[in-house]
């Protein structure tokens, strides 16, 4: 009985383990037929290799989104020509060309212009200004206003009417070209993540069109204040003892002046004239208004940095006359709002001046326009 239970159990065992040998060689791939099991589908067709003469729409085609081969070729060349919507000249160039000098790490002429204005321009043009508006907090904090209070009575005329407009335009239309171009060149570094993209962008925008459209005010009204006061800004005698000592602002005593001063006459001559006629230029070519010009590329891009340069720098220099015209100087801002000045403020500032007015050569008053009256002072009340 046992014995035949142990055949049994054999033979069981023996039969499950011939029929998973058979199922095994049943499923496992002849070796004659693996390659062809290996082969991809019938409808599969494998990337072209790409010929030297291929376009850019068959390697599309071929292989989509490797446009390597291309760009390689336009950075080679320099004048690849493509399909772009660039007007004028330079329609379908896309790529510059570009002399790649010895130890340079630019290979195209936008990538040395993107990282001289980014790398230069900015940083340094804002640390020009923060460290004049510092220079300025700190010597109001040290100094405080230059000069007294002074009330004669006595009015002699400093502007005239016509001066006054000229001036106060130029100024108006300073101030907006200066706060919309400090906006665009610094504005996606402080005011990006405060106000966010949509915002940002809309502010600037609109910042650029007041820039352009305030620009030609500005040009016509520096031609008009150059021209105006160019007569008394002619540098004499006296002007560089004035400059030894900065007007008196370390010496405690200013030196006598003319009807401007040697620190005037370099804003007139260094800021205004030489800078702004700068800024004048570079700004229309910016605008494209300028007849007879291709405007490629690398003028416009010259422009620009030609531009922003000039302006960091006059803006510079006029943040100082800006202070000086209103709380740097006592009695200051009144002159040049009323047109006036009293005696004894032309007497501390500007004393050749007023010696010429009492001589005669120069009319105390040039403008039908009166001086305007003194404000009335409270008289203490009588003790009973």
């Amino acid at each position: 009985m046992h014995v035949s239970l142990r055949r049994l159990a054999l033979g069981a065992v023996l039969a499950l383990g011939f029929l998973g040998a058979a199922q095994a060689q049943q499923a496992a791939p002849a070796k004659d037929d693996a390659p062809a099991q290996a082969q991809p589908p019938a409808n599969f067709v494998a990337p072209a290799e790409p010929k030297s003469n291929d376009s850019n729409a068959d390697r599309a085609k071929s292989q989509p989104g490797n446009n390597a081969p291309f760009w390689r070729a336009v950075r080679k060349s320099g004048e690849q020509q493509g399909i772009t919507t660039l007007p004028g000249a330079e329609e379908g160039t896309l790529i510059q060309r570009f002399t790649r000098y010895p130890g340079s790490r630019y290979t195209t002429a936008g990538e040395a212009w993107r990282e001289v204005r980014n790398r230069w321009l900015i940083p340094y043009g804002g640390s020009l200004i923060i460290i004049t508006l510092g220079g300025l907090v700190l010597l109001y904090w040290r100094k405080g206003a230059i000069g007294h209070e002074h009330e004669t009575g006595r009015k002699v005329e400093r502007f005239t009417p016509f001066e006054r407009s000229a001036h106060w335009t130029n100024a108006i239309a300073f101030v907006i070209l200066a706060i919309s171009g400090l906006v665009m060149a610094f504005g996606k570094f402080i005011l990006l993540p405060i106000l966010g993209l949509s915002l940002f962008g809309w502010l600037t925008y609109a910042l650029k069109t007041l820039h352009n459209v305030v620009g030609p005010l500005f040009v016509v009204s520096l031609v008009i204040v150059i021209i105006t006061f160019v007569r008394d800004e002619i540098p004499r005698k006296g002007d560089w003892a004035w400059l030894r000592n900065a007007g008196g602002v370390f010496g405690g005593v200013e030196v006598p002046s003319h009807r401007f001063n040697a620190g005037e006459k370099v804003i007139y001559w260094a800021a205004v004239v030489v800078l702004g006629l700068i800024a004048v230029g570079s700004g229309l070519v910016l605008d494209r208004v300028l007849p007879g010009l291709d405007y490629l590329r690398g003028d416009m891009q010259l422009a620009n940095m030609v531009h922003a340069t000039a302006t960091m720098l006059m803006m510079a220099m006029l943040i100082v006359h800006i202070y000086l015209g209103t709380i740097g100087m006592k009695g200051a801002y009144r002159v040049m709002r009323t047109g006036y000045a009293d005696e004894g403020w032309a007497h501390e500032h500007h004393d050749l001046w007023l010696q010429d007015i009492k001589a005669g050569k120069i009319p105390a008053q040039r403008s039908a326009t009166r001086a305007p009256p003194e404000p009335a002072v409270a008289q203490p009340r009588a003790q009973t």
